[in-house]
């Protein structure tokens, strides 16, 4: 294994996590051990990603990294659907909203303060961030907000015809987006200038069999997490409902599990001066949350019967408004000083606040 240049844990991690299952009934104690066999897994799947992109380069690099995550996601979001059944009807919408606010302001936040903190003043090409931008934007609305104001069916939820429509919009936006990321306007997405300083950025790309044997074991990976997921589901709900938390303390802690390896790459990549990379990563997770998990969340829902309550809150809706004119404001020149990361950290330190105490 050395000769390819896999580190020994990101291989022995999903064939250990699979052999985790075969103990899944035990519960108490042997959860915990569960536990930590999933977020190894979830790092594992995530390392392999990173090594396939790194061989097929950039933009592409990163939209691998945005759909494994995803993939992830779902897969948590699905496990905890069908254990919940009907009372999970908000949890997709919560773990998406989730994992915006992290994103935008929690991870953006960070890489700008840590980044503008190294560099002072820090660049990126505006015409693939502003795109990124719109989409998200557009996408946001569309799945959180409009549904608390349609007629067709009572509450913040769609009608099953709206819900088939929204998913399939979903999917042409998203798909729109990494067909202009990936092919048409690619070069918006690329790093340019101090990049070219950088040696992780230009590092040599990894053999073919390592590359080919990364993708084997992403795909052993992602399994295991969903069958750990699965087991661990109502373990997650009933810790959650022991300490007296609301409901959306769940969607928070699924949607930083499955972003926290993918955020490390992108604080790395500011760190290092490459805010394009740092960017195309978070905004690239946010679009794939949204454009790729609600399809998906509603199938489950139209196949199982099952209400899915996509609507936000006011004070939810008030915070997601903010974030998205803040980012557009603080993503609109082209370069970013310490000031904008501040910004950002304190409204994600808000939004945690007040899902903690609504």
């Amino acid at each position: 294994m050395p000769k390819i240049g896999l580190p020994a844990w990101t291989w022995l991690s999903p064939i250990v996590g699979s052999l985790l299952l075969f103990g899944s009934k035990l519960g108490g104690p042997y959860d915990l051990v569960l536990a930590i066999g999933l977020v190894a897994c979830v790092l594992a799947a995530v390392h392999h990603a990173e090594v396939v992109a790194h061989k097929i380069g950039e933009p592409y690099g990163t939209l691998v990294l945005a759909v494994a995550v995803t993939v992830i996601e779902v897969s948590l979001i699905v496990s905890l659907m069908l254990s919940s059944g009907p009372a999970g009807a908000g949890l997709a919408r919560d773990t998406v909203f989730a994992a915006i606010m992290i994103i935008l302001n929690g991870l953006v936040g960070l890489c700008l303060l840590l980044g503008g903190a190294r560099h002072l003043e820090q660049r990126y090409g505006q015409a693939g961030v502003s795109a990124a931008l719109a989409t998200l934007a557009a996408l946001a609305v569309l799945t959180l907000v409009l549904p608390n104001y349609t007629t067709s069916a009572a509450g913040p939820v769609y009608s099953n015809s709206q819900l088939a429509f929204v998913g399939l919009v979903s999917l042409v936006l998203y798909g729109t987006f990494v067909l202009v990321q990936t092919m048409r306007h690619r070069d918006y997405f690329l790093p340019s200038g101090s990049a070219a300083h950088d040696e992780d950025a230009h590092a040599a790309p990894p053999t073919a069999l390592a590359a080919w044997l990364s993708l084997a074991l992403l795909v052993v990976a992602l399994v295991t997490v969903v069958l750990l997921a699965k087991s661990l589901a109502p373990t997650i709900e009933a810790a959650v409902a022991g300490a007296g938390a609301p409901k959306a303390v769940v969607g928070v802690i699924i949607a930083g599990l499955v972003l926290l390896p993918e955020s490390l790459a992108a604080v790395r990549a500011a760190r290092a001066d490459r805010l394009q990379t740092s960017l195309n990563l978070a905004l690239g997770s946010a679009l794939a949350s949204i454009g790729l998990t609600i399809p998906v969340v509603a199938v489950v829902s139209l196949v199982m019967g099952w209400p899915l309550s996509l609507g936000l809150d006011a004070k939810a809706m008030v915070l997601l408004m903010l974030t998205l004119l803040v980012t557009t404001l603080s993503l609109a020149t082209g370069r970013t000083t310490v000031l904008q990361g501040v910004v950002h950290l304190v409204l994600f330190a808000v939004y945690l606040f007040t899902t903690i105490v609504p």
